[in-house]
């Protein structure tokens, strides 16, 4: 009767420590690639909201305008009705409307608007604007050269501005198969208080101050 091996009888025992030296080795690599993962999840959060405001300033998603240097050198024939609307966050006291309901412009020529804000409380308020168009597919096409919504905007007590808005719809609006047969867009602000309303105010009194 032949003797066992010893190779083989220890074979199991070896295969066991094996495991278990790689456990450490295995869970140290899991760690590594979780703390990883949060890293990235807290960076994605962070970049989240720049990247967004880009991708839709970039597409037009939801309506959101273009920025332009300057309208194209030649308009096209076609005409196009653009009207204005104008909103006001709860906590915001002013009254905010457009200047004039609508504008027909040729598409690809600039046109200047108006809205008119008027602080109704008994102190300076500090606001800015958010802004998009309907349909929304129009929003790849509306250029704003010049806008009052590029800045915050403060009005003292009592006070009443008007407020430019500069802009012209690309042509190439009639190339697309999608909003070749749109012949109006909605402009659309709404207002809101901005919070750090201290910080705002004395930047504005130390630049009226310097003039």
């Amino acid at each position: 009767m032949s003797s066992p091996d010893p190779h083989s009888a220890n074979s199991p025992q070896q295969a066991s420590d094996a495991r278990l030296q790689q456990k450490p080795a295995r869970h140290g690599l899991v760690g590594l690639t979780l703390a990883g993962l949060v890293v990235s999840m807290l960076g994605l959060s962070y970049a989240a909201v720049p990247l967004y405001k880009m991708f839709c300033q970039v597409t037009g998603y939801a309506g959101t305008t273009q920025r332009a240097k300057a309208a194209p050198l030649k308009a096209s024939k076609e005409l196009i009705t653009v009207r204005f609307d104008a909103n006001v966050s709860r906590d915001l006291d002013w009254q905010f409307k457009p200047a004039q309901r609508s504008i027909t412009l040729k598409i690809g020529e600039e046109k200047l608007a108006f809205y008119e804000a008027t602080n109704t409380s008994d102190k300076p308020i500090t606001g800015t604007a958010t802004f998009n168009v309907t349909p929304a597919i129009a929003g790849s096409y509306f250029n704003k050269i010049a806008c009052f919504c590029f800045t915050e905007q403060t009005l003292e007590p009592g006070e009443t501005v008007q407020m430019p808005v500069s802009f012209f719809i690309d042509p190439d609006i009639l190339t697309d198969s999608d909003s070749k047969d749109v012949k109006e867009i909605t402009l659309s602000y709404t207002f809101f208080v901005v919070k750090n309303q201290k910080t705002t105010q004395i930047k504005k009194s130390n630049a009226n101050g310097s003039l």
